[in-house]
């Protein structure tokens, strides 16, 4: 016997005319519903907002990948389009956690093509198209030479730029960056020719904040990490002490504008309370 076919439908398998009609349905109900998240978010955006790019190798290995490098390759696509999101926000500074010091510690034959990935999608952001500035942060120190020299030389093309500014987190760690802003502070002291003693004096949460990999630029507002784990894993430690937190079960190759416009309309309508 014959199966028997809905109209527009061959036999199981949706017919290219309706897998159209569908798409585009799609893309209106998500446009009208970005719209309504817009309006929502209106008035009130975070001047600063930070990401954590998580779930790129889960989403490779749940999308049949047999080289997890491929999810990653897919997180990087990602990231042009959420500093577009921002740009049209009106968001004036993004950090991106692309790699942190734990990272590092990766056996050599999957942490090179990692690096490699890394190193392509900043130096695309760096590209004369797109206007905004690099800055590097973490400890260059720890990563190999080549990979700290091309990462550098990107950020600096993009020096004389003006607009929105892009944090790019390699090679980071909360605790590390607090450890080498301290590090800094005895180092400028000592070259002075302090004692220990003035510097107890004369020490306090300033004086550390002004030698963190962020010096002179505003903390965090708002704080994304995506695949579903609700932690920063040290993620700007010292910053984010008064930052709104916003998790999202996407892993970071499906994130969404949509997803992204949700986390601003959240803000937007919180009551942030600092120091409380």
């Amino acid at each position: 016997m014959s199966p028997v076919c809905s109209p527009g439908v061959l036999c199981g398998n949706v017919s290219p005319r309706w897998r159209r009609i569908r798409k585009k349905a799609s893309r209106l109900v998500y446009g009208l519903y970005d719209r309504r998240l817009m309006q929502q978010a209106a008035g009130r955006h975070p001047r600063h907002v930070g990401v954590v790019l998580d779930g790129n190798r889960r989403w490779a290995r749940e999308a049949g990948f047999t080289d997890v490098v491929d999810g990653h390759r897919a997180g990087a696509r990602r990231i042009l389009d959420l500093l577009s999101w921002c740009r049209e926000s009106d968001v004036e500074l993004v950090t991106l956690w692309l790699l942190s010091t734990d990272n590092v510690t990766r056996p050599q034959e999957e942490l090179a093509p990692l690096l490699e990935v890394i190193s392509d999608v900043v130096e695309e952001l760096a590209g004369e198209g797109n206007a905004w500035r690099l800055r590097i942060i973490g400890a260059l120190d720890i990563l190999p030479e080549e990979t700290s020299a091309r990462l550098s030389s990107a950020a600096q093309r993009t020096l004389g730029r003006t607009g929105m500014e892009v944090n790019i987190a390699v090679g980071y760690g909360g605790r590390r960056e607090i450890a080498d802003a301290v590090r800094k502070l005895l180092q400028q002291h000592a070259e002075k020719g302090s004692t220990i003693e003035e510097l107890v004096e004369v020490l306090d949460v300033d004086h550390i904040a002004e030698h963190l990999y962020t010096s002179g630029q505003p903390d965090p507002d708002l704080v994304i990490r995506t695949s579903g784990e609700q932690r920063l894993s040290g993620f700007l430690l010292w910053q984010s002490a008064h930052s709104e937190f916003w998790f999202c079960e996407a892993y970071w190759p499906d994130f969404r504008r949509t997803d992204f416009l949700r986390a601003l309309r959240d803000y937007a309508i919180r009551h942030r309370r600092f120091g409380s």
